[in-house]
């Protein structure tokens, strides 16, 4: 498993992933509406979503959002790409902090930290529908690469999945 840097942002810190954060984290990844855009339907209890977080074939990386009162608020990753210098990235936002800019602080943070560590690119892929993910994308510099029609069959049907980057050169 690769180190995961603690970061620190105003308001958050980003540390490693404990196995006492399923629980929190659980309520958001258990719901139907929040698990919508993520390739697998929701989960049914905290040991499988245990092991779908701590998975040790997964090569990424995972972060959690710890607010100043200790509560987790979010999760957020980064996965080697396709070549050396390109990592994709991730992120979900427990749903009683969204709409905070909790995805949007601790993104900005994870950018530049992942830029820091050599990285000449960073890709995320968002589900065509996901107008909140999209806008934070967006609003974070990354720009809009690929449109891929009916790309990916989900618990959601099939979908169209779009792929975001952001070089290390572009203005943020």
């Amino acid at each position: 498993m690769r180190d995961v840097t603690v970061l620190r942002t105003d308001r958050f810190i980003l540390r490693p992933l404990r196995s006492d954060d399923t629980a929190a984290l659980f309520p958001t990844f258990a719901d139907e509406g929040q698990c919508l855009y993520l390739t697998r339907p929701a989960f049914t209890s905290e040991e499988e979503l245990w092991g779908w977080l701590a998975e040790p074939g997964w090569n990424g990386r995972t972060w959690i959002a710890e607010g100043a009162n200790g509560a987790v608020c979010g999760r957020f990753v980064a996965v080697p790409g396709h070549e050396a210098g390109v990592e994709e990235v991730g992120y979900v936002t427990v749903m009683d902090r969204q709409g905070e800019g909790v995805a949007r602080e601790c993104m900005a943070a994870l950018v530049e930290h992942l830029f820091a560590e050599g990285a000449r690119k960073l890709t995320a892929e968002v589900d065509a529908d996901n107008t909140p993910s999209i806008r934070l994308l967006e609003r974070l510099g990354f720009r809009k690469e690929a449109h891929f029609r009916q790309h990916e069959t989900t618990h959601a049907g099939l979908r169209d999945v779009l792929v975001y980057g952001l070089l290390a050169s572009d203005p943020r």
